[in-house]
């Protein structure tokens, strides 16, 4: 083989090798972004006990605020009915009178 054939192969090996040098400058790169996003990420988010707590203290809200609409509309029924029999009780004294 001349020299002149053995150029172009000297530099596609040689630009191999330098895209090999840069792929592992990349792998290592990614490794350590890997490395220290499973560091940041290690344990759960430090919120969640107090979202937790905070979900807990709205469902007992709810169900308060739930059983205060019930009793409410049990004293409204109540009324309705006292109403009821107070204008009842009215109409029967008008028709006597």
């Amino acid at each position: 083989m001349s020299t002149e054939q053995k150029k172009p192969a000297e530099s596609l090996v040689q630009g191999l090798l330098a895209e090999r040098r840069e792929l592992k400058v990349q792998l290592e790169r990614a490794r350590m972004e890997l490395a220290e996003t499973r560091e940041g990420s290690s344990g759960p988010d430090p919120r969640l006990k107090e979202l937790e707590a905070e979900v807990e203290r709205l469902r007992h809200q709810l169900a308060a605020a739930r059983a205060d609409a019930n009793v409410l509309r049990e004293e409204r029924d109540e009324l309705r009915a006292g109403i009821e029999k107070a204008l009842e009780q009215i109409a029967d004294l008008s028709a006597d009178a």
